[in-house]
């Protein structure tokens, strides 16, 4: 008998159909309610599992610089979309010269301000210090910090990030609360253990430190899964919606786009999600309105984390 799976299309190749021949699953940009923009992928510090690959060598994304944020603001107030969060993300945004400038265009436009950071050494210079705490005085309430802390425990932490991360990301975050600037979480949930037990370990860590952050509340601590390509996974067909009892405008792609500037290019780009940077056939242009098309869920990552998973990078 003829073996008809050597033949048979593979899974996430066609953007319209699964290999099963099913309408694939699309995303309208339904309410944009964050922009993101990556910083640049360069990051102090490697670790075992970065999605984006960041590392102090990884410029394949550069810093984005305020002149190019300030343009996208302008866009948004041109196309009228409804944002209310800029996202900054990397990389470590603080290995951005321009981050403080930066962050002081969105929050001056009215925004709440992200930032996804692992509080270590760059953000704890001097000059962003002071940047901070100038922010934080001068736009209350709109700043806040996503503090990589990838499990409550420090064995487990320092296995993804190194040995002493956890001490130095403790650190940083202690200068956060004292300074009084708003702290979020951003876990995973990779250690073999229940999300209850999890959120109480966090929970002890917390209040342990003094920190004003609710580990029960998913946009205050939130869990990520593992990434992992390797990993099958079902399509996303049409028919998925009902299936799982799930809206298109649940998923992240229908509330946001992420801004980069690739090494190479003459200018930045707007991509559909956070999670494929590299992923050319997310790429949608280089304006917002070119960004504004549906996007196709045509990756793993768009099944596991997004639609099965149900993780969105925003709070």
């Amino acid at each position: 008998m003829k073996d008809l799976s050597a033949t048979a299309p593979a899974k996430f190749t066609d953007p319209d159909l699964t290999a099963k021949g099913e309408p694939r699953a699309r995303v309208a940009l339904s309410n944009p309610q964050t922009l993101w923009f990556n910083t640049g992928t360069l990051c102090n510090i490697e670790c075992a599992n970065c999605y984006i690959a960041s590392s102090p060598s990884n410029d394949a994304l550069l810093y984005i610089t305020e002149a190019e944020v300030r343009d996208y603001l302008a866009q948004i107030r041109e196309r009228r979309w409804p944002i209310e969060e800029i996202g900054f993300t990397g990389g470590e945004p603080f290995m951005n010269p321009e981050m403080i400038p930066i962050s002081e265009a969105a929050l001056a436009e009215g925004y709440q301000v992200l930032i996804l950071t692992n509080a270590m050494r760059p953000m704890m210079r001097p000059k962003v210090q002071e940047g901070l705490l100038r922010l934080n005085s001068s736009y209350p309430g709109k700043l806040t910090m996503r503090i990589s802390v990838d499990h409550w425990s420090e064995t487990n932490h320092d296995k993804e990030r190194g040995n002493g991360s956890f001490a130095r990301t403790l650190e940083g975050m202690d200068w956060l609360r004292d300074a009084g600037l708003s702290m979020a979480v951003a876990g995973r949930t990779v250690w073999g253990e229940s999300e209850r037990d999890a959120r109480l370990g966090y929970a002890r860590l917390f209040a342990e430190r003094g920190y004003a952050i609710d580990a029960s509340d998913p946009a205050q601590t939130v869990l990520f899964p593992e990434m992992d390509e390797s990993i099958d996974v079902p399509e996303i067909t049409i028919a998925c919606w009902g299936i799982l009892g799930k809206s298109p405008a649940q998923v992240m792609c229908a509330s946001s786009r992420m801004v980069v500037r690739r090494r190479g290019s003459a200018q930045a780009a707007v991509l559909a999600c956070t999670l494929l940077p590299y992923a050319p056939e997310f790429e949608l242009g280089t304006t917002l309105a070119e960004a504004e098309r549906p996007v196709s869920l045509n990756h793993p990552h768009c099944a596991k984390f997004c639609v099965l998973g149900g993780a969105s990078c925003s709070g």
